[in-house]
């Protein structure tokens, strides 16, 4: 059976904490690509899928040649992969794409990043792990560090009943992946958690995202296909991937708190690449996510 256990060794932090940094780059530069893609004519729900798609196919492929014993899981376990699929990496895309529709950006950006206080609180309940008091100040430094990099200092923001209530679903979205994954994790590899999480993501997104709809997009326009590679290579697997292996070795809080440098690298690669301006806010938002970040090295 392909099952993995947590380490008998003296676990790697460094390279785990590591891990999730790069995770939260590969995350943080989506938007080269999905703002490609939706020029491009896809829906923030097809370019989901199209994500879904490309780590499904590259995982099983890879998975194929390398370990085809990984590919295999107990029946009775697939609603852990069902969380980390449906519950979570399909869920919070929905939500999160409503709360950007119904608030705006800004103020889906700043619930989305509810997920860290979610992680923690859940762990302490599930896991028995401790709320400490840095962990308390990690969780409230960065979630007021995204608001600020948000705009909230700026005002000017909007929002609805729906749209709050779509943003929260979003954070809590998010946070299940860390908390279903921590549990797959004591019977399967990371790999193995990654795999069937967008393959069930996959199924889920398939009825929801007009397939043919995608494929005309791409036959018009070939150079969506390569963006869409780079989006499910460098966006979702790789990062995916890494987070997941972290989480072998990280408490579910701390990988979580750890994964907002990704507001930190999208807010650079917006100033950077599309040149965006960026606040005094904004600025000071980045350097409380630094610090919290830091407080969990």
């Amino acid at each position: 059976m392909n099952t993995t256990t947590r380490q008998t060794t003296k676990p790697n932090t460094g390279r785990a904490v590591a891990q999730v940094l790069l995770a939260g780059v590969g995350w943080g530069i989506i938007g080269l690509f999905t703002r490609r893609l939706a020029a491009a004519g896809l829906t923030p729900v097809q370019i989901a899928g199209v994500r879904a798609f490309v780590t499904s196919l590259f995982m099983v492929g890879l998975l194929l040649v390398r370990d085809p014993a990984a590919l295999r899981i107990r029946l009775r376990d697939l609603w852990m992969f069902l969380g980390t699929g449906i519950a979570s990496v399909l869920f919070f895309n929905v939500c999160s794409f409503m709360a950007i529709e119904l608030t705006g950006l800004s103020v889906a950006s700043i619930l989305l990043y509810t997920a860290p206080g979610i992680v923690t609180l859940l762990s302490a309940v599930l896991f028995r792990h401790r709320i400490t008091r840095r962990k308390v100040l990690a969780v409230g430094l960065s979630f007021l560090g995204c608001a600020l990099v948000s705009g909230l200092a700026d005002g000017g923001l909007t929002i609805t009943p729906l749209g709050l209530l779509a943003g929260l679903g979003s954070g809590f979205g998010y946070a299940l992946y860390t908390i279903f994954s921590n549990v797959a994790l004591r019977r399967y590899k990371p790999y193995t958690v990654t795999t069937w999480t967008f393959l069930l993501a996959l199924a889920g997104a398939l009825p929801i995202c007009r397939p043919w709809e995608i494929a005309a997009v791409m036959a018009a326009q070939p150079e969506a296909i390569g963006v869409g590679v780079l989006l499910g290579l460098c966006s979702t697997t790789l990062p995916f991937l890494l987070y997941t292996d972290a989480l072998t070795v990280l408490e579910p809080s701390r990988a979580s708190l750890l994964a907002t440098a990704e507001p930190i690298v999208a807010t650079l690669a917006g100033v950077v690449v599309y040149h965006e301006s960026l606040t005094g806010g904004g600025v000071l938002g980045v350097v409380l996510m630094v610090v919290a970040i830091a407080l969990l090295r």
